[in-house]
């Protein structure tokens, strides 16, 4: 097992901006406006020739600001730090060396100190060795000596080694050859794509809320379906784009392009009350462009009452809307029920085998040379077109 790190902090003190720093991509999405992250973000991270986890937070705040998107959501986030608290061998505690110390900073710091974790005070934002005369605040926070860093402007990460080094020195670090299939569910925003993963892997790993656009990140859970590993990853819902207007709602976009774009199959997850969106069709031709296997889902099935015709109707639809890719499979489910989720999973290790399946360039080219005797190509300014030969590239 590797060293796990914990960023805690308030919101808006750069967690998410050293998140990305230390990580091996970029996974964070990270904007001025406070509250963005939600869930808990994982990710291998290094320092000089030490590698360990860190786990990006929302972070610890009273749950009474009723301006951090509401009480339920604010609860729910809490949560999940208090889940990577737990998990965490190291606590790096971030402040804002521009701010100094608040009194919410003080009053994460009581909680800090009723865990029984290592705590490492960071103050972030210290481009300028003045920040450092005003660090009396910080030893004041009773956790020893600060550790002065620009995440940003990556300045003082050689102290964040040192500082490091005697929990990560005695973990042996085991790396395993990932084995497991890279599943991105996709789709318009409260669909239940966050419900779907919840009910899966049998916990609230996710913030999860009635209101549509609760998930931000790219988020990655790691998960077994009998003997094969999924990475699956949770993504914020893909909304028109003439209604993306703001550079936070652009970053998300292109968050969720990567996801599919990294991808090894594609959930495309429907509203079953309303399947078959034009926007549901302009995520189906993205997931196709890129190559990727996809299995359609039509969530919340338990709104239905006749199923068997919606199926028909959306098997129809796609012949005309989605000629280009044939055969996709269609599942209905309903994730608050969790019915039928074992079945999205047989279907997709079974399209896995088939995307993953390779074609000797020898074989390709007598299948060809047969279709090329049977359907022979046009002539073009008189002279017969020759296809040389096909193979498969990717």
């Amino acid at each position: 097992m590797v060293c796990t790190v914990a960023l805690v902090g308030r919101p808006n003190v750069g967690k998410s901006t050293l998140f990305n720093r230390l990580s091996t991509k970029k996974k964070a999405i990270v904007h001025d406006a406070p509250g963005i992250t939600r869930d808990r973000q994982y990710t291998e991270a290094s320092l000089g020739d030490m590698d360990f986890r860190l786990v990006d937070t929302a972070g610890l705040f009273s749950l009474n600001k009723s301006e951090i998107e509401g009480e339920e959501l604010s609860f729910r986030a809490h949560a999940q730090t208090y889940h990577a608290i737990d998990e965490a061998d190291i606590i790096w505690f971030l402040l804002d060396g521009l701010e100094g110390v608040t009194a919410e900073d003080r009053e994460i710091a009581r909680t800090l100190h009723k865990q029984d974790k290592p705590v490492i005070v960071i103050v972030n934002k210290c481009e300028s060795e003045r920040h450092k005369n005003t660090f009396g605040d910080f030893y004041r926070l009773g956790f020893g000596d600060p550790i002065a860093i620009s995440a940003e402007h990556k300045e003082g990460f050689v102290d964040l080694f040192d500082v490091l080094r005697p929990f990560a020195s005695d973990k042996e670090v085991v790396k395993e050859k990932d084995k497991s299939i890279k599943l991105a569910i996709v789709g318009r925003p409260n669909v239940g794509k966050s419900t779907f993963i919840n009910q899966v892997i049998g916990e609230e790993r996710l913030v999860t809320s009635a209101e549509a656009g609760t998930t931000r990140d790219s988020v990655e859970v790691d998960f077994s379906f009998g003997d094969q590993k999924f990475q699956l990853m949770d993504t914020a819902g893909l909304r028109r784009q003439s209604r993306v207007e703001t550079l936070l709602e652009k970053q998300i976009v292109e968050q969720t392009k990567t996801a599919i774009q990294y991808a090894e199959c594609v959930i495309l997850m429907m509203d079953a009350t309303q399947p078959l969106e034009k926007q549901d069709m302009t995520i189906a031709r993205q997931v196709v462009e890129e190559g990727r296997a996809m299995v359609i889902v039509l969530n919340k099935s338990d709104r239905i009452e006749n199923t068997d015709a919606l199926m028909k109707e959306v098997h129809l639809e796609l012949e005309n809307l989605l000629s280009q890719a044939k055969g996709i499979p269609v599942i209905m489910t309903s994730s608050l029920k969790k019915k039928n989720l074992d079945s999205v999973f047989r279907a997709i290790i079974k399209l896995y085998k088939i995307w993953e399946k390779r074609v000797s360039t020898g074989a390709l080219n007598r299948w060809l040379e047969d279709i090329l005797s049977q359907n022979p190509p046009p002539l073009v300014n008189g002279t017969v077109l020759k296809i040389r030969y096909v193979t498969q590239i990717k």
